[in-house]
């Protein structure tokens, strides 16, 4: 679903993210971790196309980015960490204005719309304008705009951040079921004990580089992630 070979994106001199090469596959939750200034967003926005990359190649679905970047698009959604989102709109014009610009019918996008609104607890706030909306609630409309075109790959952000536990619950629950239906989800997370339970395979990016990938439980092994991460983190070599 997601092939990166050999990403390599740069500020002037200093590389953000190094030689990195991952795939994902179908009916996978691939966690990517690693600290703040890591590379991971750059990594994130680089696969959406919302960077530019100076070396490598990324596909989506056997689609180049470099060269079929609008075919990329059609088939994937993405969450930021701090949705920005036109808040002049109700929350159901915003739905809307998504379901048009992926061209979802209007029996789908009505029926995807109950599904996610009602489940994330956000229905009888549709109809306020999002300028209104708390940071989580920006958070769910955010997540439902993912999910109304019912993309194959979804890339996440922090998407944990600003949820209650309820909401974190049921947006988990979203993830597992997109997945065991046959899309891929990749997403960055500082949450280990979330990324520990809940990805099937696991990522550890530092200073740019890939330091470890693979099944979450080759990657940890006896100890938790915790001790994986902090380990490679204070690993100097």
């Amino acid at each position: 679903m997601l092939r990166i070979e050999h990403l390599t994106k740069k500020y002037d001199q200093y590389k953000a993210v190094d030689d990195l090469s991952l795939e994902i596959e179908d009916g996978h939750i691939y966690g990517f971790i690693g600290h703040n200034g890591a590379g991971k967003t750059t990594t994130l926005k680089s696969v959406v196309g919302i960077l530019p990359f100076d070396e490598g190649e990324i596909f989506i679905d056997n689609q180049s980015m470099k060269t079929n970047a609008m075919a990329c698009k059609k088939i994937m959604a993405y969450i930021p960490d701090n949705p920005d989102l036109y808040e002049y709109l109700t929350g159901i014009q915003y739905l809307n204005f998504i379901a048009d610009v992926y061209q979802v019918s209007k029996t789908d996008r009505e029926a995807r719309i109950k599904k996610y609104a009602d489940m994330l607890e956000l229905t009888s706030d549709l109809a306020q304008p999002i300028s209104a909306y708390s940071h989580g609630m920006k958070q769910k409309l955010a997540v439902i705009s993912a999910f109304i075109h019912n993309p194959k790959l979804i890339i996440m952000d922090e998407p944990f951040v600003g949820l209650d536990p309820k909401a974190s619950h049921l947006l988990k629950q979203l993830m597992r079921e997109h997945c065991d239906q046959g899309g891929a989800i990749f997403f960055s997370t500082h949450v280990l004990e979330v990324a520990e339970k809940l990805c099937d395979r696991i990522a550890i990016i530092k200073q740019g580089k890939l330091v470890i990938s693979g099944r979450t439980q080759d990657v940890i092994g006896n100890d938790s992630l915790e001790d994986v991460f902090l380990e490679l983190e204070n690993d100097n070599a």
